[in-house]
């Protein structure tokens, strides 16, 4: 009866302890650590204000930006669209909506960025090939970078064997094609265009020269509805 006694005892005593434990937590004696303990969402153009306290937040940053939390994108980040050429939803869903994009990609002969800018962006590109493509490309546009000649990899294609446009490779860039994968996450959209125009600069003989007055981007009909097919002759 003694050991019965002390059985519930004890199952009633680690009870309480963890009813208590999982109870209400307004009045907590003692938070460590209240940035975790008790999350604070932002909206982007609030004004930041501390979070456990009435004055202000004196974050110079947030203080540069006239208190708003919605701060611009860390240097070297990825922006998003700087450059207003792409349009995130319109990107082929389906095997036959990619190759089909893919086909009308090959009709692009200009890009869309300012052909005033045509020397900084191909200087752009050029570095941006360097760092990102020349490891399977080579530096030359041959396929032959130091991955393929690795042995790692086999298959790259060299630029000067192919019948390409800007708009196909930037079409590639952006989407992908067989074994290389998109480099969207990588690459922002103008600067994908920028890589373009120097792979057909260096490689095909100039074929890439920016849009120039004949020709200036829009969307093109469906589904290559993406940054990557856009043509229009100016009249």
């Amino acid at each position: 009866m003694k050991k019965n006694v002390l059985k519930i005892t004890a199952v009633l005593g680690l009870t309480t302890v963890l009813l208590n434990s999982c109870g209400p937590k307004e009045n907590t004696p003692l938070v460590y650590f209240p940035d975790m303990y008790f999350p604070v969402a932002y909206d982007p153009l609030m004004k930041a204000q501390d979070a456990y306290s009435d004055h202000e937040n004196e974050i110079p940053a947030f203080v540069k930006n006239n208190f708003a939390t919605g701060l611009s994108p860390v240097e070297g980040s990825v922006a998003q669209n700087k450059d207003g050429v792409f349009e995130e939803g319109l990107l082929p869903k389906t095997p036959d909506e990619y190759n089909a994009g893919y086909d009308a990609s090959k009709t692009v002969t200009g890009s869309p960025l300012n052909p005033a800018n045509a020397a900084k962006d191909l200087e752009r590109g050029k570095s941006l090939f360097e760092k990102t493509c020349s490891a399977c490309h080579g530096v030359g546009g041959d396929g032959q970078g130091p991955i393929v000649q690795s042995g790692a990899f086999s298959g790259v294609p060299n630029y000067a064997d192919r019948d390409i446009t800007v708009g196909s490779v930037h079409y590639v860039i952006t989407n992908g094609r067989n074994a290389m994968g998109s480099y969207a996450g990588q690459l922002s959209a103008g600067d994908r265009w920028r890589v373009a125009m120097y792979v057909m600069d260096a490689f095909k003989k100039g074929a890439a020269a920016p849009a120039a007055a004949t020709a200036t981007a829009t969307t093109a009909a469906a589904p290559a509805k993406s940054e990557t097919m856009t043509t229009e002759t100016k009249k």
